[in-house]
């Protein structure tokens, strides 16, 4: 039976670029850094306070990546959502969509990263 989910892997063409928005951007830990037997490049990251790692695979032996919009999406959880939307100005980073205030009190918002993926951001109601 399955115990836990260990990663999710997301191909991308240029690496460097990638794993500094993934760090610099959204705050991810680099945790491993290692080449595969066929010899994808593979870095691994975490975000603080999750056990599960993201996957970033350079492959170019397999072509170039397409990703389809709307396609799949990583969601992160934040604080303070107005002190991040500063942080994604300072940076440079544009929201792409929101942010919207759902009605037990979550925002939501969105960034795109490098390649196309799409980052979901969410701020959890707060108590009281």
């Amino acid at each position: 039976m399955i115990t836990k989910l260990l990663h999710t892997r997301y191909r991308v063409n240029d690496l460097e670029k990638t794993i500094r928005f993934y760090k610099d951007v959204i705050g991810l830990e680099e945790v491993k850094r290692s080449k595969s037997g066929r010899g994808s490049e593979l870095v691994f990251l975490k975000a603080p306070g999750s056990e599960e790692l993201i996957e970033i695979c350079h492959y170019p032996a397999s072509g170039p990546v397409q990703v389809q919009p709307d396609l799949t999406h990583l969601a992160f959880e934040v604080e303070d959502w107005a002190a991040f939307e500063a942080h994604l100005k300072r940076v440079g980073v544009p929201v792409s969509d929101g942010p919207h205030r759902a009605s037990d009190g979550r925002i939501i918002a969105f960034v795109d990263a490098p390649e196309g993926y799409e980052i979901e951001l969410i701020q959890q109601p707060k108590a009281g």
